[in-house]
C-alpha cells in the first residue's frame, strides 16, 4: 500500500524537483502536484513535465493533498506555511526539507500550531538549482533525516518514512536541535570555509583572477564547486542555524590557529598525526557509500 496517494510538493527548484521525478518514477500512481512562487519556474515545471500539475497559487496546490512538502529556502518557510493556511486539509500531513531545523519548525508552528508535522531533511544535493536541475536518483542511498517534534502521531512519521525509503533513502530518525548541530559541522560549516577561501583568492592583489582560475588545483576547485551554491539558501542556513553554526567556526578557529601554530615553528609530527586522522575519516566515508573512491573523486578527463 502506498504511503500517500496525492502530494504537493512547495518550491520547485532543486530538492522539490527531484522529489517530484523520485515518486514519479517510484510511484507512478501517486499524483504529484506543483507550485512555486516563480512564475519563470512554474512555466518551466509546465514545460517539461515535472509535475502531474503546477498551480498558480499555493492554495491551489494543497487543497486535496494528503502530503504537503515545503521545499524553499529556510528563511521562506514561514511565508509558505501561511500562504497555504487556509486551504491545508486538516488530515495532510506536512514535512520540509530544511537543512536546519529547530528555527524552521518554530516558524511553521507560528502559522499552523496543530498540522501533524513530520520534518524530512535529505542530505543530498548538488551546487545546482532550479526545476530542470533536478533528478530521480538524488536520494538514492543517501540519508534523509526525520526530526519530528514531541508528541507527532507515529502513524504520520512513519508514512513519511515509507515515502523517503520508496524513493531510495536510507532513514534517520533525530532530535531537532542535535540534527541542526550535526549539520553544522557537516554541511554548513565546509560551505562558509567555502565562500571565504574562494572569496579571498578572488581578492588578492597580487594574484590576478585570471591566475586563480587558470591552475586552479584540485583542492581549490572543489571549494569553488561548493561555493557555487544557492547564495539565497545558504544565507538563510546561517542565519537560521545561527548559534550552531557560530559553535563549530569558533571550535574551528582553534583548531586551525593550533595547525598555524606547529606551521611557524616546524612542528612536523603535529601536522603528521592530524592529517592521518583526518584521512581515516574520508575513509569512512566512502566505506559508507557516500562518496565516490575513485581518482580524482570520478571525474571524467578527455
Amino acid at each position: 500500500m502506498l504511503p500517500f496517494a496525492r502530494v504537493s510538493i512547495i518550491g520547485l527548484g532543486l530538492i522539490g524537483s527531484s522529489l517530484a521525478r523520485a515518486i514519479r518514477a517510484a510511484m507512478p500512481t501517486v499524483r504529484v502536484i506543483g507550485h512555486d512562487a516563480s512564475v519563470v519556474v512554474r512555466e518551466t515545471a509546465r514545460r517539461i513535465d515535472l509535475c502531474d500539475d503546477v498551480t498558480d497559487t499555493p492554495g491551489a496546490a494543497v487543497i486535496d493533498a494528503d502530503l504537503v512538502v515545503l521545499c524553499v529556502p529556510p528563511g521562506a518557510m514561514g511565508a509558505a506555511a501561511a500562504s497555504i493556511a487556509d486551504d491545508l486539509p486538516a488530515e495532510a500531513i506536512l514535512s520540509e526539507v530544511a537543512s536546519c531545523q529547530e528555527s524552521v519548525i518554530a516558524a511553521i508552528r507560528a502559522v499552523l500550531p496543530s498540522a501533524p508535522l513530520v520534518p524530512a531533511h535529505p542530505v543530498a544535493g548538488t551546487e545546482n538549482s532550479g526545476p530542470e536541475a533536478g533528478f530521480a536518483t538524488l536520494f538514492k542511498g543517501r540519508w534523509c533525516i526525520l526530526t519530528p517534534p514531541e508528541g507527532t502521531d507515529p502513524t504520520a512519521i512513519a508514512r513519511v518514512e515509507e515515502l523517503w525509503k520508496r524513493i531510495g533513502a536510507n532513514v534517520e530518525m533525530m532530535d531537532p536541535a542535535h540534527h541542526d548541530l550535526v549539520l553544522a559541522v557537516t554541511s554548513h560549516l565546509p560551505h562558509i570555509i567555502a565562500y571565504t577561501i574562494v572569496g579571498t583568492a578572488s581578492d588578492l592583489e597580487d594574484v590576478t583572477r585570471s591566475e586563480v582560475i587558470k591552475y586552479s588545483a584540485g583542492g581549490f576547485r572543489d571549494f569553488t564547486r561548493i561555493a557555487a551554491s544557492d547564495p539565497t539558501m545558504w544565507r538563510d542556513v546561517f542565519l537560521a542555524n545561527k548559534e550552531a553554526v557560530l559553535e563549530m567556526l569558533q571550535r574551528f578557529t582553534e583548531d586551525l590557529t593550533q595547525l598555524q601554530r606547529a606551521i611557524r615553528w616546524g612542528d612536523g609530527d603535529t601536522l603528521f598525526d592530524h592529517f592521518t586522522k583526518t584521512r581515516a575519516i574520508r575513509r569512512s566515508i566512502i566505506e559508507q557509500g557516500q562518496d565516490d573512491a575513485a581518482p580524482d573523486f570520478g571525474r571524467h578527463h578527455e
